[in-house]
């Protein structure tokens, strides 16, 4: 549980003093779009391992 409050905090301080309001969001729906892709990718791979997936 700390972790989690860790990376929040994290994810709020990085946003907060980013000035023009189009740039934040940006930055914001892009660190979004890249933990979704993070987290297929992890899926991806677990996937793969649970399957028996020959890394050859």
């Amino acid at each position: 549980m700390k972790t989690i409050l860790l990376l929040k905090e994290i994810y709020l301080e990085g946003f907060k003093n980013l000035g023009n309001y189009l740039i934040r969001n940006y930055f914001r729906a892009f660190a979004w779009f890249s933990f979704a892709m993070f987290l297929i990718v992890l899926y991806a791979f677990v996937f793969r391992l649970y399957t028996g997936f020959a890394f050859d």
